[in-house]
């Protein structure tokens, strides 16, 4: 936590991470502030009415898990599909026979500063229209380390003051690549369409990532109603309007807020994990703390709607 720490929640934000409990879906919360296991059911299982259940559970959780699930590539699209449209990845290409699912790796002779999803971020923001749901299973886990964190935006903006609402409400933030590419460039051969990064191969457009696209920095979920708070520390560059120098310390202000401790879940992986995550109401972050073991998940996405400003300016 920064050295603004703990000024920077209001003690009396309330936390309602409380279990989901459905005919079919039932959960345990992982933290007081976001994220839940799925209790005893397989993913690739789920009826119609269990499935609109565990969306419910998502958009209350921000995060679900379920461990123990016997799920193949194909198994993890058809489920992905279930929310909507296939979202297009931005960074990389996929399995063989499997181009929309990610393969997301880290070899154990490997040592490297960057790792893909290091810094806290929502999945690729500076598209038109970022990924809505992030699908992750778990293949190859180290015995120790690789962990990913999540932040509950909602909470995030809900424990701002009157003030900074009132403020936040009519802005937009520039959502680009900036950081993520200068990181690059430091470490690999850089080309218009392909590098590598880790041992992840890249297919990427710099031009289109680095012009991004203004996003709602309070946006509204399109089926639950909540209200978040949408910037990160990876993509969000600017403020609509202003000089970056005069919209740093606010951004500054706003990552450090919304990444407390108090607002997030750790999740420790195992072989067949599922993850589910919501970009639109969380921030997540991996960490590069398992050189000498390998690491391989697989990653799906939906396509998002083009994100809606909560209040109408």
């Amino acid at each position: 936590m920064s050295s603004m720490d703990t000024d920077l929640i209001h003690d009396d934000q309330p936390y309602k991470n409380h279990p989901y409990q459905g005919k079919q879906i039932k959960t345990l919360p992982l933290a007081s502030s976001m994220g839940a296991e799925v209790l005893d059911v397989q993913l690739k299982d789920l009826d119609d009415e269990a499935f609109e259940e565990l969306k419910e559970a998502l958009w209350h959780h921000k995060m679900i898990f379920l461990r123990k699930q016997n799920l193949s590539p194909a198994d993890q699209l058809e489920f992905t599909k279930r929310f909507g449209e296939l979202g297009t990845d931005a960074y990389t290409t996929g399995l063989p026979g499997f181009p929309d699912v990610q393969p997301v790796i880290k070899e154990a002779d490997t040592k490297s500063k960057i790792i893909f999803g290091g810094g806290h971020h929502t999945d690729s923001a500076f598209l038109e229209r970022p990924p809505s749901i992030s699908v992750l299973h778990g293949i190859e886990i180290p015995p120790y380390g690789g962990d990913t964190i999540w932040y509950n935006s909602v909470m995030a903006y809900e424990s701002l003051s009157a003030g900074m609402k009132k403020m936040l409400a009519p802005l937009k933030v520039h959502m680009a690549a900036d950081r993520v590419i200068g990181s690059m460039k430091k470490v690999v051969e850089q080309t218009k369409n392909m590098t590598s990064m880790t041992d992840i191969e890249l297919e990427i457009d710099i031009d289109a990532m680095m012009r991004g696209n203004f996003h709602p920095m309070v946006r509204k979920h399109p089926e639950s109603g909540q209200v978040s708070l949408y910037v990160d520390g990876v993509y969000s560059v600017n403020i609509e309007g202003m000089e970056r120098r005069e919209s740093e310390p606010l951004l500054k202000f706003l990552h450090e807020h919304a990444t407390q401790e108090f607002f997030c879940c750790r999740l420790r992986w195992e072989e067949d994990t599922v993850a589910i995550w919501d970009n639109r109401i969380c921030l997540h972050r991996a960490f590069n703390d398992y050189d000498g073991f390998r690491r391989e998940l697989h990653r799906t996405t939906v396509m998002g709607e083009k994100p809606q400003a909560a209040f109408e300016s």
